[in-house]
């Protein structure tokens, strides 16, 4: 019986740190590629969090393209030289970025805007 790992309260939200440690064990070759992940229920009993912590977490490897989900099946270790996913969408991040800085300049703006409006009463 393994001994659970249960996450740190330091701060770092609990799926990072989950995240962390498998992107970890696959790094260093405790997960090999087309290795299934433990399951979702493994997990939680494992680190002691709810079933969303653990989702967020395989969340975070998927989108870094080092884990892919199989309908049914489980999560896997995405095999070398297989494309993955977030590779795919290297040009919907960039749009990403610009819609988000623009969103923070139009923030700027507009508080900018109210505090000419609406000047602070003495």
């Amino acid at each position: 019986m393994t001994t659970a790992k249960r996450v740190e309260k330091s701060g770092v939200p609990a799926y990072l740190q989950i995240a962390d440690k498998l992107r970890e064990m696959i790094q260093n070759g405790v997960l090999e590629p087309e290795d299934s992940l433990p399951s979702t229920a493994q997990l939680c009993a494992q680190y002691g969090v709810s079933a969303s912590v653990v989702k967020a977490a395989i969340s975070v490897l998927r989108t870094e393209g080092l884990v892919i989900g199989q309908q049914g099946k489980g999560v896997f270790v995405r095999p070398a030289g297989q494309e993955s996913e977030a590779e795919g969408d290297d040009a919907l991040a960039a749009q990403l970025a610009e819609i988000q800085n623009a969103i923070q300049d139009l923030a700027g703006r507009l508080a900018a805007i109210e505090a000419a409006v609406f000047p602070k009463q003495p």
